[in-house]
């Protein structure tokens, strides 16, 4: 069984991160390190995750109770979980998903004046244009806010210069990952002090816990391999178990009741020397990769329908498939040996506030249920993406008959 992704880490990284565990450091050092990984020309801060910055920034921002953001109306439950406790209100703008970008008409229907900021979510390893949000933004004085997370290239992108904040994530299943981490870019250096000067009051995570997150993590790369992955399926289709809701599980990057203690926390020492390196040492070499095998996928299956197929930047960080049997589809492609999932990430879909039921997101909705991710990293070859567009071509013809 072919997994349905591997993490974008070496082995020779776990190792250099359990070796920062066991050593002490300067913190400032370690900073410094970082801050000359980063581009120049915007003020940046590191912290445990994105949703630990975004905590922190609506901290900072401090926004009157019963402030509306405008949110993609696809984007990660932790985010609209958190701007909910601060006693905020997600207003989402629903998605072209052919290009994978907000509706212009969207945004203009969801504004009010109690609108004051925007979070733009690029999904799926696409960029959508950030100009008409900027001017959407500027002509109603909104904050913008550009999640990245599943945007990350390397140097080739850093956030549109005018965006006010640009998150970065480098969690266990993003590019470039150090298991944990987030990057915050900041247009105005006054709002990233303001920002940093709210994590400072949170306490730092142990080095224990960052030990333990790379011993799980190790784990799971020891099943990303083919083997040890179809022994792994095995034992649970042995004992009943689904595999998927395992995997899916697994990764979750804070489980539990928990949420808020959990991401309001500093960046360990450890975690900041192995980001440092993830940084320095990254190789674009693994997008070019992924795109190859994306663009392959499509040439010999051409008939696959795909959200973000006129996408002006893609990079392919998932690559997401629509249809209308998703699970049949699923349990056929496991049977040809390929883990596709349902399960591809945290994404939802934005529900509109109960008084704007006129916002509800409903080409969101009716997309997101059709969606099924396929194996297509850096780590598969071109003979497993041919084997995969003729077991989804082969879906197809016995599907029209």
């Amino acid at each position: 069984m072919i997994p349905r992704k591997r993490l974008d880490i070496a082995w020779m990284d776990l190792l250099f991160g359990l070796g920062c565990c066991l050593k002490l450091e300067n913190r400032q050092s370690i900073e410094s390190q970082l801050e000359q990984a980063l581009p120049r020309g915007a003020a940046s801060l590191t912290c445990l995750s994105v949703r630990s910055g975004f905590d922190a920034l609506l901290q900072a921002l401090a926004f009157e109770p019963g402030t509306e953001i405008l949110v993609s109306a696809v984007t990660i439950r932790g985010m609209t979980r958190i701007i909910e406790a601060h006693n905020l209100i997600p207003v989402p703008v629903d998605l072209d998903f052919a290009k994978l970008a907000l509706h212009s008409e969207g945004m203009a229907k969801a504004v009010t004046p109690r609108t004051k900021a925007i979070l733009v979510a690029h999904l799926f390893g696409s960029r959508m244009p950030m100009e008409p949000i900027l001017q959407f933004a500027q002509v109603h004085n909104l904050l913008v806010i550009e999640d990245c997370a599943q945007a990350y290239a390397g140097k080739d992108y850093w956030g549109h210069p005018q965006t006010d904040v640009s998150l970065f994530s480098f969690g266990p299943i993003k590019t470039a990952t150090a298991l944990a981490g987030g990057i915050l870019r900041f247009r105005e250096a006054s709002l990233c002090e303001a920002v940093r000067s709210c994590q400072n009051r949170w306490p730092v995570q142990s080095r224990l816990r960052f030990a333990a997150r790379i011993g799980k993590y190790s784990l799971l790369m020891l099943l990303s391999y083919r083997l040890t992955y179809s022994l792994f399926i095995g034992i649970c289709s042995l004992f009943g178990k689904n595999h998927d809701r395992i995997i899916s599980k697994s990764v979750r990057g804070f489980p539990g009741d928990d949420f808020f203690a959990q991401i309001r926390q500093r960046p360990s020492a450890p975690l900041l020397s192995l980001l440092a390196r993830r940084l320095k040492q990254f190789n674009p070499e693994s997008i070019t990769r992924r795109i190859e095998f994306a663009e392959q996928l499509v040439e010999l299956a051409p008939s696959l329908r795909r959200p973000g197929k006129q996408a002006s930047a893609h990079t392919h960080w998932v690559f997401p498939i629509l249809c209308a049997h998703p699970e049949k589809l699923k349990h056929y492609l496991w049977s040809k040996g390929f883990d596709a999932t349902q399960g591809g990430s945290n994404l939802y879909v934005v529900d509109p506030p109960a008084n704007c039921p006129d916002l509800k997101p409903t080409e969101a909705r009716q997309i997101f249920q059709r969606l099924l991710y396929l194996p297509t990293y850096s780590g598969v070859t071109s003979q497993d993406i041919e084997r995969l567009a003729h077991a989804l071509n082969e879906y197809e013809a016995c599907s029209s008959d």
